[in-house]
């Protein structure tokens, strides 16, 4: 209730601040099953951006562990779903809570395979989860403004959903298996960015 509750403010405020935000192929995404919503993480603005285009799923989300020091904000993630990960030295709760999460099938996932906006490099996190958990993982990418000054200039942002990716429980995820995967992963954000806007080219700022 509080995500939804949540949701619905930032969205209006988003709207207030942009108005100008477009999504597309919502018809992807999975309606009666949870699924990891995966995409390239690009600004502090995307995880907004993806919850509000994949309304009205409810989704929970990977968070590192600094932002949960301060007792306010920690409180206040941790009510919209939020659950503390330590990057540098991942236990096995990296796994075992979203797995449990999306097992239970009342909340999705939003999960960023490069991990942060500096990397470009896929992680391995997002296909064991979905393998483990039996849930596909849904492509999208974000184009829009990075920073809170182009936000409020109004610059379009576009979402865009792909189709779903299954992992064969059956599947062992060895360092070749989880290459191959990784790169249909890839292949699916550059499509999906290539069908927004041909020119489209990410610059971290």
């Amino acid at each position: 209730m509080f995500f939804r509750i949540l949701r619905d403010f930032v969205g209006v405020l988003v709207f207030i601040l942009n108005g100008n935000a477009h999504y597309q192929q919502r018809e992807k995404l999975p309606q009666n099953e949870s699924y990891i919503l995966i995409a390239p993480h690009r600004s502090w603005i995307d995880p907004i951006y993806l919850a509000l285009g994949a309304k009205p799923k409810d989704f929970a989300f990977m968070a590192k562990k600094e932002l949960f020091k301060n007792p306010i904000f920690g409180w206040i993630i941790r009510k919209a779903n939020a659950f503390p990960v330590d990057r540098l030295n991942p236990g096995p709760s990296a796994i075992k809570t979203p797995v449990k999460i999306l097992k239970e099938g009342k909340l999705s996932l939003v999960m960023f395979p490069t991990g942060t906006r500096h990397s470009a490099e896929l992680k391995g996190g997002a296909p064991t989860i979905a393998k483990l958990s039996g849930v596909p993982m849904v492509p999208a990418v974000y184009q829009g403004p990075l920073t809170f000054k182009d936000l409020l200039k109004r610059k379009k942002i576009v979402v865009r959903f792909g189709d779903p990716i299954y992992v064969d429980r059956k599947t062992r995820l060895t360092k070749e298996s989880l290459a191959v995967i990784e790169k249909d992963v890839q292949a699916a954000f550059d499509q999906l960015d290539r069908e927004i806007d041909p020119n489209y080219r990410y610059e971290y700022k």
